[in-house]
């Protein structure tokens, strides 16, 4: 890895960090963001020139508290009260945040008074790094709305007290919004959406290390076990998704060995206790989705009627396009191709312009023997993909099949 790259991860993890430091000292959410702003764009010029400070974190914090306190002083003496804002002069002695903070800016970003919509927009923004663009593809939205969406938040927020959760955060909607963050914060680190990688390892140890922080606040909340399950019992085939150069290896190639046993044990642990807290919710219905794959030594050992009954489940009460997309993976495996195409169809008004519903198509069309279809079928989902590994593999699954 080179220095720009190295500091380009050093300032992706750091700014949750660092914008929940300012906002639990200073308030002002859309003052702090861009003080942060300011701080990550000196640190890119500066590190690489000048070496990275012994503690990153801390120099980040204190460069952003000056622009936010200059502003705040500028603002204030504009109402005459110069007073306040020296008060705000932040203090060089001050030791830097604990990573509470980032736990702690995410459950003000998901606060109820905020849209459901714009909840889940600020945090993956603020707490997940995402930019507006990825954030729109998680959603199949445009991007204006969902820059609409995290303006309006934090304007929402501006004077919100900033306070470690507590027992009083643990209201369903708050805690359904930050579980739902964190998994797709999770997701974007684990497929990324765009870009040259496959996945943004920072993103998914990040959530990983965000759910174990509320699992500890909520040890006997089952979402949030199941949750926890679902991140671990995928995280573990992360070794094994990317080739020698980086290309995609699809699931039933990869060389299992790799596979990291302690995660799925722990994974699998931690999906049984939390299916036996209360009834089965989304997390935990995928979680032993995951555990089934993951105890398959080899793909033929995979329980595709069991991990089928539980897509059954899952779409009957929590629909959504990936999960049912996923469903019909399982209805191919079990009952053929044919059986797992005619269930596709359903699913092409609201994910034709998305590309794993093309690539789901290709494969099963390819496994068919409708070779020109299939073919012609991985090249449309190659063109809808913004990931470069994914497009390669679509493209390299479409020449094999030939013209």
């Amino acid at each position: 890895m080179d220095t720009e790259e190295t500091v380009e991860d050093l300032l992706r993890r750091h700014a949750p960090q660092v914008l929940g430091a300012l906002v639990r000292r200073y308030g002002h959410f859309d003052a702090a963001e861009d003080a942060v702003q300011e701080a990550l764009l000196a640190a890119a010029r500066q590190w690489p020139e000048s070496g990275t400070p012994a503690n990153p974190r801390g120099w980040l914090i204190r460069v952003a508290a000056r622009r936010l306190t200059d502003q705040l002083r500028a603002d204030e003496a504009r109402a005459r009260r110069e007073e306040t804002a020296a008060r705000l002069e932040p203090r060089e002695t001050r030791a830097a945040p604990s990573d509470d903070d980032t736990l702690t800016l995410l459950f003000l970003c998901c606060d109820p008074s905020l849209a459901p919509a714009a909840r889940i927009a600020l945090t993956l923004r603020a707490v997940g790094g995402l930019t507006t663009a990825e954030i729109a593809r998680a959603h199949l939205v445009p991007e204006a709305t969902i820059a609409q969406r995290i303006s309006r938040a934090k304007a929402k927020l501006r004077d919100h007290p900033f306070h470690p959760p507590g027992p009083d955060d643990r209201d369903d909607a708050r805690l359904a919004t930050v579980l739902q963050v964190l998994y797709l914060i999770f997701n974007e680190g684990y497929t990324a959406t765009s870009g040259a990688a496959l996945r943004r390892a920072d993103l998914a140890q990040e959530a990983i290390r965000l759910t174990r922080a509320v699992r500890r606040l909520l040890p006997r909340e089952a979402t949030v076990t199941g949750l926890l399950a679902l991140m671990l019992l995928t995280e573990a085939r992360s070794a094994a998704r990317t080739g020698a150069h980086g290309e995609l290896v699809p699931l039933d190639e990869q060389d299992r060995s790799l596979w990291d046993r302690a995660a799925i044990a722990e994974g699998t642990a931690l999906v049984e206790e939390a299916l036996t807290e209360g009834p089965p919710g989304p997390y935990q219905l995928q979680a032993a989705i995951s555990a089934l794959h993951d105890e398959a030594r080899v793909p033929e050992d995979t329980d595709w009627p069991q991990i089928l009954a539980l897509y059954d489940v899952l779409v009957a009460d929590w629909p959504d396009p990936m999960a049912e997309l996923g469903r019909v993976v399982a209805v191919a495996m079990t009952h053929g191709p044919e059986a797992g195409l005619t269930e596709l169809t359903a699913l092409e008004p609201r994910l034709k312009d998305h590309h794993r519903l093309w690539a789901v198509r290709a494969h099963l069309l390819e496994r068919t023997g409708a070779t020109e279809p299939a073919r012609a079928a991985y090249e449309q989902a190659a063109a809808l993909t913004l990931s470069l590994p994914e497009r390669h593999y679509l493209h390299t699954k479409a020449a094999r099949l030939g013209r």
